[in-house]
């Protein structure tokens, strides 16, 4: 089994031991049979908004590259997901780009650069929520210099990104410097995946596109803020709506780490901590952690799974179209 995997698999079995700590379970299920149903419905309707969203922000990015039918971008973002979920060492983040480009004449490594520009675009648009957090919410000292750490490394990666574009000749002429000291047929099939990669990030040359995709970043998240929110409000829970602000940004933070498939006990433990800093007890909070999660994974399993006939494929097929072949 993969050294990853298994580092992946202990820190799961850590958070889960300390989310569930001095809990009394009964006290869990007790709380899980008192849950309102029509907030629950409010919520999934939300979580499919918000992965609608996603993949129409996804199809603006793509379109200097190939207009894509909302169809396939929605069928290959829920399969993506699924993907990501379920595949350890986060080979599924290979799974869209690999996609769209047997659905469309757009290069597999372009596509993969255009998932690193929602990365940033959502790096800066939760980073801007944090701030208004921080400067509403009593939160402790940690909070503040980690969201500074985030800034400073998303303002990196943009600022890379903005140099690629505006200084391409440049920024080639510097890599291929380095590739130069590499062997010939490695540093070539480097060198052709870079120029494609670069391809991904022309969206941001174009300022009108670039600001309304920073519009439909930040209604992504405030989407996803309002679910949390509608999901407390069925365990009838008395907490203000920073609570759910503050619960989607340390989640965020929570399933970076890299754990087991389908974010188990990094999710539950990330919960646990942001309720914990409205007085929420600690069952409840892990009841709420545990059908948060229950809940997400199978919407992204049912719609993964409803779209998989359509949009198939395999890791090995994913890995060789990425690392050796240069014909997509």
């Amino acid at each position: 089994m993969n050294k990853k995997v298994i580092l992946g698999i202990l820190i799961s079995i850590v958070l889960i031991y300390l989310s569930v700590k001095g809990i009394n379970l009964q006290d869990v299920f007790r709380d899980l049979k008192n849950i309102q149903l029509s907030y629950v419905i409010f919520f999934i309707l939300l979580v499919i908004l918000m992965q609608l969203l996603r993949s129409y922000r996804w199809g603006v990015i793509l379109q200097p590259m190939g207009k894509i039918d909302q169809f396939s971008l929605f069928s290959v973002t829920s399969v993506g997901f699924l993907a990501i979920a379920a595949i350890p060492a986060r080979i599924g983040e290979l799974a869209r780009p690999y996609l769209i480009s047997k659905r469309s004449s757009i290069k597999m490594s372009s596509a993969l650069g255009t998932i690193l520009v929602e990365r940033v675009l959502d790096s800066f648009t939760v980073l801007a929520i944090a701030v208004i957090v921080l400067f509403l919410t009593d939160l402790p000292p940690w909070m503040i210099k980690s969201s500074i750490i985030f800034f400073l490394l998303a303002l990196v990666m943009f600022c890379f990104i903005v140099f690629l574009i505006l200084r391409r000749d440049a920024a080639l002429k510097l890599i291929n410097r380095i590739l130069s000291k590499l062997p010939g047929k490695f540093a070539h099939t480097i060198d052709e995946v870079i120029h494609h990669f670069i391809d991904g990030f022309q969206i941001i040359t174009n300022i009108k596109f670039l600001l309304y995709l920073f519009f439909l970043s930040a209604l992504v998240w405030l989407v996803d803020v309002l679910a949390i929110y509608m999901l407390l409000k069925a365990f009838d829970f008395t907490l203000p709506v920073m609570a759910s602000f503050v619960v989607m940004i340390i989640l965020i933070v929570g399933i970076a780490i890299p754990t087991a498939p389908g974010y188990i006990g990094n999710w539950h433990f990330a919960c646990v901590l942001a309720l914990s800093f409205f007085g929420l007890a600690k069952t409840e909070a892990l009841s709420f952690a545990v059908v948060y999660h229950f809940l997400s994974m199978v919407i992204v399993v049912v719609l993964g799974v409803a779209f998989l006939p359509f949009n198939k494929f395999s890791i090995s097929d994913m890995k060789k179209q990425m690392n050796y072949k240069r014909k997509d």
